[in-house]
């Protein structure tokens, strides 16, 4: 049984197989959450093996503090579990050797051979570590350029994707989303007719595809590109979007794809030449473990006998470039104190509530175990790694997450303590959480779910909001009396909104008297004092939520994302964060009885936000290679529910859809039927569970017959 920890997929504990093994595909977060229930269950040891892809992300900030957490946890309650640690990107491998108690096995064999270059000017380097400034002169660039070209075009990007497309792949790594865009628009410029008739047909009907992704929009970017072979690829697009150009870029439809720098980490897409627009990602130098992350991409096993990458070097870059080419990895350090060792207060608060310690003694034993007791010397300079962990208990103990009993000075975790690590709920979020709730309970709305969205809406995307307050005003006048009320309540009034609409308008209005030397001061801005005790948090969260709340009424992200002056990506970003953040929050509530009327609805809108459309296609968006878009065809044509696709002839189901390949609907088939088999054996598997006689209990004729 293959199963999906990711987002608000999984189920905490995880269901028991009598007669079959699970594999859990997991996040970060997800995995440390489903060990976390394996402990409390105390079935830890039947956990196998675990593997962590991309090793190094242990010095990845929070999420390397996730990492170190869960493995800490497994090395130390179980003696059966396997740990597989994997990376091309790591510097200190004795530190991780030490904390994971691990061998090591290193091996350089690449199955096609990748050679990297630079390139300064007109002129390509080889980087070869033997020579003394790492550069080697491999040729000059040959393409002929005119003084137009070259104003448009100075890095001659142009020159080098031409020398590999269409017959071969490309990758283009941009610094930044937008430069994907226009470096991606400029290349089409100046490409000849042959590429539009390169499997043209196929690129037809990948734009069709795209057009249905979009309920009949499609990027003005994608639309000119495409029918040259070329699309970017960044997180503005939608997840079906991306789907459609992976698969497109994968078969040969098409040729190159601009891309930023997170399409190098944990997506098999790779390319003949892989070029690098610019030593930076933003405004931030290259590391070199994402150098090498992004120039593997070079070369396709079985179908190239060679990779090459080409770093694109201004003058200014050259010594910089040297040191990041060849120079060793970068050292990966424990990240349990980062964010002012957050990562250290909240695994004591899981350890404690999981039982695993109950004394200071015992959290240090634990402690010895991870990989920050290895590298404490570096990272604890100031004062001991004990100092901190004491420090932490009376963080803890201050908010009112863990109790000291007096006799024994036992650790006992709180309701609110047990709620926050179960739900995965950031510790700096954890009392206004208990706070938003409560005041929830007080007057919840529940003749729309404009209230529950804003109670799941993540604090964590709050800080990247910056509402147009025009639109924000728009919005507003559009809810109905009681939804105003309930945003008053918590603490958004009609009145600001609108003041801040007048001020909006007003600035502009300002700019041009001034322009025209006309400008009165203090005409618009006065009596804003009866607003300084608003919370700006609220309101943008607000904001956000007015977001979710478009989007569940009419589930057209497109449309949403036009109304709201938003990125399509940024949108459908806020609806996953929510739909995962809304799980926590409903796990966050089973520990507390007071908020026992959230589980019923809080269950309900994960489904929701999890799938964003109509409650019909909710099942059918369950099946692996069914998107929206696809639903709703399967829908209309008379495939209903999961029962009705199992039972499907792939042949007529082709037939039937349009745009559906009869490989995709042998493949849509059988997921349904796995879906089908899944959650028939997990029925069973409960049934078996309730009919099982305790081992501790005596029989009785009643349970024999039960039995």
């Amino acid at each position: 049984m293959v199963e999906e920890y990711a987002g608000s997929k999984g189920k905490f504990p995880p269901v028991k197989r009598r007669e079959k093994r699970s594999l859990y595909v997991a996040t970060i977060e997800k995995a440390h959450s489903l060990v976390n229930s394996l402990i409390e269950t105390n079935r830890l040891d039947n956990l196998g093996l675990v593997v962590v892809d991309e090793l190094h992300m242990l010095g990845d900030g929070s999420r390397g503090a996730i990492i170190e957490m869960t493995l800490a946890k497994v090395l130390y309650m179980s003696k059966k579990t396997q740990i597989i640690g994997m990376s091309a990107t790591l510097g200190n491998i004795r530190d991780l050797q030490t904390f994971l108690k691990a061998e090591n096995y290193t091996n350089d064999f690449r199955p096609v051979q990748l050679k990297e270059y630079v390139k300064l000017n007109d002129t390509i380097y080889e980087v070869d570590p033997k020579e003394e400034d790492c550069f080697r002169f491999s040729r000059l660039l040959n393409f002929k350029y005119s003084s137009a070209m070259q104003k448009i075009d100075p890095d001659h990007i142009i020159a080098l994707v031409t020398e590999v497309i269409p017959t071969h792949s490309c990758l283009v790594f941009c610094p930044t989303k937008k430069n994907c865009e226009n470096v991606a628009g400029m290349i089409c410029k100046y490409l000849k007719e042959e590429f539009l008739q390169h499997r043209q047909a196929e690129k037809a009907v990948l734009l069709r595809e795209l057009r249905d992704s979009g309920n009949g929009s499609v990027c003005p970017v994608l639309r000119r590109t495409v029918p040259y072979g070329l699309a970017y690829h960044h997180s503005g697009l939608t997840s079906e979007e991306r789907k459609l150009v992976e698969e497109a870029y994968s078969s040969g439809v098409l040729c190159l794809l601009t891309c930023t720098s997170t399409l190098a980490a944990g997506i098999n897409l790779p390319a003949r030449r892989v070029i690098l627009r610019s030593p930076y990602v933003a405004t931030d130098f290259l590391k070199r473990s994402q150098y090498k992350q992004m120039v593997g991409r070079a070369g396709r096993a079985g179908i190239d006998t060679v990779g090459e990458s080409i770093l694109i070097l201004q003058s200014k870059d050259r010594n910089m470039a040297q040191t990041l080419v060849c120079s060793p990895m970068e050292n990966c350090y424990s990240n349990l104190m980062h964010d002012d060792g957050k990562g250290i207060t909240s695994l004591i608060l899981s350890l404690i509530g999981l039982n695993v310690t109950s004394s200071s003694e015992q959290l240090r034993d634990f402690l010895r175990g991870t990989l920050l007791f290895v590298q404490q010397q570096q990272l604890c300079a100031e004062q001991s790694l004990w100092e901190v962990v004491q420090q932490k208990v009376d963080l803890l103990k201050d908010k009112d997450l863990i109790t000291v009993t007096p006799d024994a000075q036992t650790l006992q975790v709180t309701k609110l303590g047990r709620a926050t690590y179960k739900g995965s709920v950031d510790l700096t979020h954890s009392d206004v959480l208990y706070r938003d709730l409560s005041r929830g309970l007080e007057g919840l709305l529940l003749n729309s779910c404009l209230h529950l969205v804003y109670l799941v809406t993540p604090y964590d995307m709050i800080s990247q909001c910056k509402p147009d307050w025009r639109i924000y005003f728009r919005q507003f006048t559009l809810l109905s009396a009681a939804e105003q009320k309930m945003s008053a309540a918590v603490g958004v009034p009609e009145s600001f909104v609108a003041r801040k609409a007048a001020g909006q308008t007003g600035e502009k209005r300002k700019k041009t008297q001034r322009q025209n030397g006309m400008f009165q001061s203090g005409s618009l801005m006065k009596s804003w004092s009866s607003f300084q005790g608003v919370d700006m948090e609220a309101v943008r969260r607000m904001y956000l939520a007015l977001v979710l709340f478009s989007l569940l009424k009419e589930t057209n992200l497109w449309s949403v994302a036009d109304r709201f002056q938003l990125s399509r990506g940024f949108v459908q970003t806020l609806l996953s964060s929510s739909s995962a953040f809304c799980s926590c929050v409903l796990h966050f509530t089973e520990e507390l009885e007071e908020f026992w009327p959230f589980k019923a609805l809080l269950t309900e809108l994960t489904r929701r936000l999890s799938y964003c459309v109509k409650a019909e296609l909710i099942p059918l968006m369950e099946v692996v290679g069914v998107m929206e878009s696809r639903a709703k065809q399967l829908y209309n044509s008379g495939y209903k529910t999961l029962t009705h696709l199992a039972n499907a002839d792939p042949a007529v189901l082709s037939r039937t859809i349009e745009n559906l390949y009869r490989k995709q609907a042998s493949q849509i088939v059988a997921s349904a039927k796995m879906l089908l088999n899944e959650k028939a054996a997990a029925l069973q598997e409960e049934v078996d569970e309730l009919l099982t006689v305790p081992s501790d209990l005596p029989t009785t004729p009643n349970t024999q017959q039960l039995t």
